[in-house]
């Protein structure tokens, strides 16, 4: 996953301020913020703080426990193989049809920091340790 850090963090679409594309990110946290990019694949983000401040997590892999058809390290790979698409947007994550569950206890989690992808454009924060995994995992996109 990936952290983008609301208005002030270049590389997040909230950056560019409330539109009709970023108002799911300014609002209540726990919801889907799905978009289309490239005009093909869509990606989600996880909406993370209280309402206003634009912050979210945008899934880039995902490790198939059960029910899922088709590659899932990558972003746009892991939307398709779900069937995540755009009309899951403002979509409630605690809701009983599509919700994030909690992980089953287990062995302490390794987690690995490093810069995000793809977003050369913002300049200092292309360079910041937003990107997370865990090491060692199967299903991380481009480690």
């Amino acid at each position: 996953m990936e952290a983008y850090l609301g208005e002030h963090d270049l590389a997040a679409h909230s950056s560019k301020g409330l539109t009709p594309r970023t108002r799911i990110l300014f609002g209540p946290p726990g919801h889907a913020y799905v978009y289309l990019i490239y005009g093909i694949y869509w990606c989600m983000n996880i909406v993370t703080e209280r309402e206003g401040n634009g912050c979210a997590v945008l899934l880039r892999a995902v490790e198939p426990l059960q029910d899922v058809a088709g590659r899932t390290s990558g972003p746009g790979l892991l939307c398709r193989a779900m069937g995540i698409d755009g009309k899951l947007n403002g979509h409630d994550l605690e809701s009983a049809d599509f919700f994030v569950a909690a992980r089953p206890a287990g062995a302490p989690l390794q987690v690995v920091a490093r810069p995000r992808i793809g977003v050369a454009y913002s300049g200092v924060w292309a360079e910041r340790p937003l990107r997370y995994y865990l090491a060692g995992n199967p299903f991380v996109s481009k480690q």
